[in-house]
């Protein structure tokens, strides 16, 4: 208690300068409060009945009383929901228990100084929930919002970059090392702990914006998943067509390895758009268009019935490793759109109007 309450107002600017989002100052702030408010009222209890023990009986059942719910707080730390949500809540009390039943050994006005700690606490947490909310407010689920979506376009810049440079008319035979679009993927490789971070604060933040309370913020950490895995694929294609450039292969049947180039740039190019139109229906919250995707699902599906037909496929088997690739590139980018219409449906994203329009035209034909 002494530690908590001497540090209450200071500790809930640390959570806000630290984090730096609202939900982590509810988040750390609620925690501590609630911590300190049981564990406050748990302390005076024990204390209470170390009481009636007698002064030799006191200290020694104190001691248990500490040892026992020390233990018990600290391995409850390790079950997922509490460790995600509570462990800083459960540090405090921990703290706060300990300090107060000690000092209730030596204390004698120990209600009234629990009481003087307590308010203490809630005067910084209130402060700072009123400075972080109303002053200069930085929302965790805003920021989440717009990482999902720019993840999403740094996956697109991969894709049109595998169009321009290795698959369409201007593709060159010079090294690709070095290239922008090969280095776009990699910074959501590395995103899963901010992702983690910025779920957990806008589970506490209150309706703010397009957002409401019970927004489906876990949506944003299964579209992230999906788009870590398509930029470990990206990764395996983008070591592959490096070493391809610098290997300059022969192509033993011209006309099978343009055939397979088409596909590829049309796969390309049609998940690179859906990715965009994903990216774009994230951040305006509306449903996503399918045109796109189901384009690329189609041209992935056309090419690997070719290639399961053609007797050639032996002679250019460096094109269809990365004919592959893309295939698998797209797949992933559907189960990433089928998140996004999850997203879309659970956050009741608002129908854009020209997808309207083309519903009553398909009607009215």
């Amino acid at each position: 208690m002494l530690g908590a309450g001497a540090s209450g107002g200071g500790g809930g600017r640390e959570v806000g300068g630290r984090a730096g989002k609202e939900g982590g100052t509810l988040s750390k702030g609620l925690n501590r409060a609630f911590a300190t408010l049981v564990a406050g009222f748990i302390a005076v209890g024990a204390h209470q009945v170390a009481n009636r023990c007698g002064a030799q009986g006191e200290p020694i059942l104190l001691a248990v009383f500490v040892f026992l719910l020390a233990s018990a707080a600290t391995f409850s730390r390790f079950i997922p929901e509490i460790k995600a949500r509570y462990d800083y809540g459960v540090t405090i009390f921990i703290l706060t228990f300990s300090l107060v039943a000690v000092s209730s050994y030596r204390v004698e006005e120990l209600i009234q100084l629990a009481h003087q700690r307590f308010s203490t606490i809630v005067v910084g947490v209130a402060t700072c929930l009123c400075t972080t909310i109303f002053v200069m407010p930085v929302w965790a689920g805003e920021d989440l919002h717009k990482l999902a979506a720019g993840n999403l376009d740094k996956l697109a810049d991969f894709l049109e970059g595998m169009e321009t440079e290795c698959f369409g008319e201007s593709a060159t035979s010079e090294s690709l090392e070095g290239k922008a679009f090969l280095q776009a993927y990699k910074s959501i490789l590395n995103s899963k702990a901010t992702e983690d971070s910025l779920c957990n604060f806008a589970r506490w933040e209150p309706g703010h914006g397009k957002f409401s309370f019970k927004h489906p913020w876990s949506q944003y950490q299964k579209i992230g998943a999906l788009s870590r895995q398509c930029a470990s694929s990206m990764e395996a294609m983008a070591s592959y067509v490096i070493t391809l450039a610098k290997s300059q292969y022969p192509e033993a049947n011209p006309e099978l390895s343009f055939k397979v180039r088409t596909a590829c740039s049309e796969m390309s190019s049609h998940s690179a758009q859906a990715l965009r139109e994903l990216s774009a229906a994230i951040r305006t919250m509306t449903v996503p268009s399918t045109t796109s995707m189901s384009a690329a699902i189609k041209a992935a599906k056309t090419l690997r019935s070719e290639l399961s037909e053609d007797k050639a496929l032996l002679q250019v088997m460096h094109v269809a490793v990365t004919a592959s690739l893309l295939s698998d590139l797209v797949t992933q980018v559907k189960n990433i759109a089928e998140s996004v219409d999850n997203l879309a449906r659970l956050a009741c994203f608002k129908v854009p109007e020209k997808s309207q329009k083309e519903v009553a035209i398909n009607i009215m034909s």
